[in-house]
């Protein structure tokens, strides 16, 4: 059997959408919280009424400063509540908003900002603007819910609607232009990821500006009428039990990284939760087993990209099978293909494959020509079970030669995630010598490990020809702002013995 799964059809998409008036379509029936910024004292709270009052009145404000539908808004803004309204309010007048982090400097969002050509810049104060000829503008919510309603912009449903960075993990971030049409193909995350129902109340830890928070964060919740809960700037994550237990979070989503965190920290009774969600890098097992034997409650993995959002994961529903990320979600089209873009067996890695005519994928990288053909090839490596469960093994770049044998960084790290001292490590390739390459392990921990420990450790579970001959401690692993780990970082930091 080969390694495609169709499961189509596609989502039906309308002639005339708009992103925004389908994430708030309920919004004026609902009674309940849509948004709680929560603060260690005293949170923010917008109902549903508010949130639509806020958007309309918002796109109501972009247009009387002369923005014409297609014109460009760039956000720096930080998890605040102007963060959603400015996001949905310029989607609601036709206009094309743009989240950055607020943690880029100067000079990082002045390269970003001549890529994309804002026509404004919509800033708070203290956040880092770019040398850039647009003008700014301060969000006012007092104002905006004072102003007339904007009426919904619709129109073609391929049309731009927002743009938004790749990580950046394997250079310079690119430019991700997505549809309004996008909105649809996550209908079937809400099952068959996030389990996700309109009595939720579902917490994210990310920044708002991470495509990961603002769609399972923010735009999923509100599709459905539950709760987004977001914890305000800087909120550490040692904080975070405590704002779980005290908002009564039924769903937690986070980095795996923000999960090793807590952890490490006491966690209280947390009865309203049901289940945690994963996504941004690989889950590891042992960290999957150590979250439900401390709050015994299972965590979901989803894999995705910023050029398609998330496509394969477990669910309440139909949790992932042990080591793998989970299956397909309905309504998509995927194939692992060889280098000559042809199907492999299952049970033989290649590198996952989605189908260019799934409503979810990117129109195009900026400055760059729409995806062709019949396959968006991912660069995600993975193996296919006969049932269809799907193992990621790494991105297809980061796949290691070890004796001539292709191997994935992520089955070598595995191996040691039951380490209780170790709180994260990475695979890569050092070359100790011109000409000769090992297989090294970078990790983090409290202080150093013996080498004879971590060898012992991969003797357990690896062939010799997998196992690490240089162990390295780090005091961080690179990391981009959202967490990801930076592989081709790590040979920068290799010291021979």
């Amino acid at each position: 059997m080969l390694s495609e799964i169709d499961t189509r059809p596609f989502p039906t998409v309308p002639p005339a959408f708009n992103l925004a008036g389908h994430v708030l379509a309920r919004a004026a029936i609902l009674d309940t919280p849509a948004l709680t910024i929560l603060h260690p004292e005293r949170d923010e709270t917008l109902s549903y009424a508010d949130l639509l009052r806020l958007t309309q009145g918002c796109a109501t404000a972009l247009l009387s400063l002369g923005l014409t539908p297609g014109d460009r808004i760039l956000l720096r803004l930080g998890n605040t509540l102007a963060f959603p309204i400015l996001y949905l309010g310029a989607i609601w007048a036709g206009l094309v908003p743009i989240p950055t982090s607020s943690a880029l400097t100067g000079p990082e969002i002045t390269r970003l900002a001549a890529l994309v050509r804002p026509s404004l810049i919509a800033a708070e104060p203290g956040i880092a603007l770019p040398d850039h000829p647009a003008a700014v503008l301060a969000p006012d919510l007092a104002a905006w819910s004072r102003l007339p309603p904007a009426t919904l912009h619709e129109g073609d449903p391929n049309r731009e609607a927002y743009i938004i960075f790749t990580s950046g993990t394997s250079g310079t971030p690119m430019a991700v232009s997505h549809a309004h049409r996008a909105i649809l193909a996550r209908g079937q995350m809400h099952r068959h990821w996030e389990g996700l129902a309109s009595t939720d109340r579902l917490l994210h830890a990310g920044a708002l500006n991470w495509t990961y928070t603002l769609g399972t964060g923010l735009l999923d919740p509100w599709t459905v009428g539950a709760t987004a809960l977001i914890p305000a700037n800087c909120t550490p994550p040692t904080r975070l039990p405590a704002l779980m237990a005290r908002s009564k979070a039924t769903i937690l989503a986070a980095a795996p990284g923000a999960y090793r965190q807590l952890l490490r920290t006491e966690i209280p009774p947390l009865p309203n939760l049901r289940h945690g969600l994963s996504a941004g890098e690989s889950l590891p097992h042992a960290l999957r087993s150590q979250w439900r034997n401390q709050t015994g409650t299972d965590l979901h993995e989803a894999l995705g990209m910023s050029e398609v959002s998330t496509y394969l994961s477990g669910s309440p529903g139909r949790p992932a099978p042990e080591g793998t990320t989970g299956y397909l979600q309905p309504g998509r089209h995927i194939a692992i293909l060889d280098n000559a873009g042809h199907p492999v067996p299952r049970g033989e890695p290649g590198e996952l494959a989605l189908s260019t005519a799934d409503p979810g994928l990117m129109r195009h990288y900026l400055g760059h020509p729409p995806p062709q053909g019949e396959w968006f090839r991912t660069g995600d490596a993975a193996v296919m079970a006969e049932d269809g469960a799907i193992t990621h093994l790494g991105r297809k770049d980061d796949l290691l030669n070890a004796g001539g044998f292709r191997v994935s960084p992520v089955e070598i790290e595995a191996a040691f995630h039951a380490l209780p001292q170790i709180t994260a490590c990475a695979a890569t390739q050092v070359e100790p010598a011109p000409g000769t390459t090992i297989l090294a392990l970078f990790y983090e921990a409290p202080c150093e490990i013996a080498v004879s420990t971590l060898q012992e450790c991969a003797e357990k579970t690896l062939a010799r020809w997998k196992q690490p001959r240089h162990y390295q401690r780090l005091e961080a692993l690179p990391r981009t702002g959202t967490g990801k780990l930076i592989r081709k970082a790590l040979a920068a930091q290799f010291r021979r013995p």
